[in-house]
């Protein structure tokens, strides 16, 4: 059984990053959205966590969130993937379970 995990808040703000990395069986994807996209930037303190989440998940950040908090495409960790909103959805429909880290 595969399971999406999504992320919506910040990990600044929350441990919901912290809990769904620590929980998610190596090979889930990882779906950052909302506040949650904060973590996928450079020189951060959840950078470092981000790029070993890297070495055993596939991590994808949705587009237009990180375009309406103004972050910089160029300032993503390498190895994160840009999905717009058909890919979100096609994220969705690829795994038997969601799982939201609020």
């Amino acid at each position: 059984m595969s399971v999406l995990h999504i992320v919506n808040k910040s990990p600044f703000d929350r441990n919901s990053l912290d809990s769904c990395l620590r929980l998610a069986k190596a090979d889930s994807p990882i779906l950052l959205i909302e506040d949650g996209i904060y973590a996928v930037q450079k020189n951060t303190a959840a950078a470092e966590r981000m790029q070993q989440a890297l070495s055993t998940h596939s991590v994808y950040a949705l587009r237009s969130d990180l375009q309406a908090r103004g972050i910089n495409p160029d300032n993503i960790i390498d190895g994160i993937s840009l999905v717009d909103y058909d890919g979100f959805v096609e994220l969705t429909t690829e795994h038997d379970k969601l799982q939201s880290w609020l």
